[in-house]
């Protein structure tokens, strides 16, 4: 069984460039209907407040115990603050764009008797100065990375995914994606990249067999000119498509609590592992470890080296 190295893993430098997002969580009881409309009235208890997106990224790349900076954008408001105080607590080098045109991306859980009753989420394009700013900071770090990782949750911050891919590829850099949407073209020359089956099903549609998910996902891989596509399968554990052929992890079987998040801690552990030189399959099954072990913990949520020892 693989077993993380905190000596290491120490010496890793990883930079993570994307969506940077507070999960904020409303906990209460509720035991009334509004006289106002029909919905229940909760009672706000305890609030709770985690990073999300890219950030939760960085803080599962920082609990192995690497050196951790990330890159990303956030509005000039309380929600941004409160972003930077944590990512400070997490022992992550913070370095965000601060954009004072749009609010800082949060999403809003208001949960009560163990239910998720609505979520609100506020967010906003980036401005194309703030994104020009971004760039130039990208630029001047990407030097000093092992292994970048660009988490893409689709709110804008990764516009120009293409070209930040070129700049990290002109100077040797390994580059990890997990990827949003249905075009994967602007991830081209990426290293590594790590979708979940529902993103894959959407660029390259349903397979029948597992004969034709290994041809669908080989082509991919080929046409992005990638090196490596990590598939992760939830149950049905990890496959790992390359120039040699395809290997598969099986998940380990444990109880699950909350899936969310499990994706930030595989690429996380899998970039870590990379940046310690370790070879691919090798890294894989370390990241799959780690995502079993994530998954058996409520809301996002990070793996140290000790659990992985």
């Amino acid at each position: 069984m693989e077993k993380a190295n905190p000596e290491q893993f120490s010496k890793a430098r990883l930079l993570v460039v994307g969506d940077v997002m507070l999960d904020r969580y409303w906990f209460g009881d509720t035991s009334r209907i509004s006289p106002e409309a029909p919905v229940p009235v909760v009672q706000v208890g305890k609030i709770d407040e985690r990073l999300g997106g890219a950030a939760n990224v960085a803080r599962n790349v920082a609990a192995l115990g690497a050196q951790t900076t990330i890159l990303g954008l956030v509005g000039d408001d309380e929600a941004g603050k409160r972003i930077a105080e944590l990512l400070q607590s997490s022992d992550v080098d913070s370095q965000l764009e601060i954009d004072p045109k749009v609010p800082t991306t949060v999403k809003l859980r208001v949960i009560a008797r163990q239910q998720q009753l609505i979520r609100l989420d506020f967010e906003e394009a980036p401005s194309e100065a703030a994104l020009a700013h971004k760039l130039e900071r990208y630029e001047k770090l990407v030097g000093d990375a092992d292994v970048v990782i660009l988490s893409d949750y689709g709110k804008g911050a990764l516009g120009q995914v293409a070209f930040m891919i070129k700049q990290a590829r002109a100077q040797k850099k390994m580059i990890l994606v997990d990827p949003k949407g249905d075009d994967y073209a602007k991830y081209r020359g990426a290293t590594v990249l790590t979708p979940n089956r529902s993103e894959l099903r959407q660029v390259v549609g349903r397979w029948a067999s597992e004969e034709e998910l290994t041809q669908k996902a080989q082509a991919l891989r080929r046409s992005l000119d990638l090196e490596a596509l990590l598939l992760t399968r939830s149950e049905e554990g990890m496959s790992l498509y390359t120039e040699a052929g395809v290997s598969h992890v099986k998940a380990q079987a444990r109880e699950v609590f909350d899936v969310s998040g499990a994706g930030d801690t595989v690429i996380a552990t899998l970039a870590v592992a990379l940046a310690a030189q370790w070879p691919l399959e090798k890294s894989m099954a370390l990241a799959n470890r780690a995502g079993s072990i994530v998954v058996g913990k409520l809301g996002t949520a990070t793996v140290t080296s000790e659990e992985l020892q």
